[in-house]
């Protein structure tokens, strides 16, 4: 299934930033196994968020394997000017790209950028932007995350409104933009933001701090569907 095709299904996207990067290969293999079909990368940058993860030679080490079962990966870049990256996360393999709102002047431009390297390009925005700021860019984009943490550490608790304000994106993004969403997702949360239009599910801690992240990506799969 072509990426553009797979983002519209309902999907559990397993995040590697809470994977064992010892075992990095063995753990993405065994949630590709139990079913899962996009492979969510959080990139920091130590300036937009206060943390460093990881960068390209991640994607590119994952690329194979992912794209032979069939999946793809998915990048959420929250640095700084990600305009500046998105050639390098394309051509290490990024199937899609999200950049965040809040950190460039030049959002449209930035992800015009992403999809003239041909990934699907995602905008995402932080617990205190509006949702209205997503309105302008619907021509520009495939799908928009909302997050339900603050972004820059997993295992952070599901923020309670998050409900309402996917709610409200719903309305101002029409029904046809999927609406993913990131932090505190988990069996307990997840069908409360399903239930408002969202339709991608991001987790981390929930599935690779279980001890069997194929189980535990299974149980949250079957709480969405």
């Amino acid at each position: 299934m072509e990426p553009a095709q797979l983002i519209t299904q309902k999907l559990v996207e397993p995040s590697i930033l809470s994977a064992d990067y010892a075992r990095l290969g063995e753990q993405v293999g065994a949630v590709l196994d139990a079913g899962a079909r996009a492979i969510h990368v959080d990139v920091m940058d130590g300036h937009f968020v206060p943390p460093i993860t990881i960068g390209p030679v991640i994607v590119e080490a994952i690329r194979e394997q992912v794209h032979e079962a069939g999946g793809i990966i998915d990048c959420h870049l929250m640095i700084e000017r990600p305009e500046r990256q998105v050639g390098e996360f394309a051509k290490a393999g990024a199937d899609l790209i999200t950049i965040q709102a809040e950190a460039t002047p030049n959002v449209h431009y930035a992800l015009r950028q992403i999809r003239e390297h041909g990934c699907l390009a995602g905008l995402a925005i932080n617990p205190g932007t509006r949702p209205e700021a997503a309105s302008e860019l619907v021509d520009v984009v495939d799908l928009v995350l909302c997050m339900t943490v603050n972004p820059g550490w997993g295992g952070q608790p599901f923020i309670e409104r998050s409900p309402k304000k996917v709610r409200q994106l719903r309305k101002v993004l029409g029904l046809d933009v999927p609406i993913q969403v990131d932090g505190g997702i988990s069996v307990g949360t997840a069908p409360a933001v399903k239930r408002e239009g969202a339709s991608l599910f991001v987790a981390g801690s929930q599935i690779f701090h279980a001890p069997d992240a194929a189980a535990a990506y299974r149980e949250l799969a079957e709480a969405i569907e």
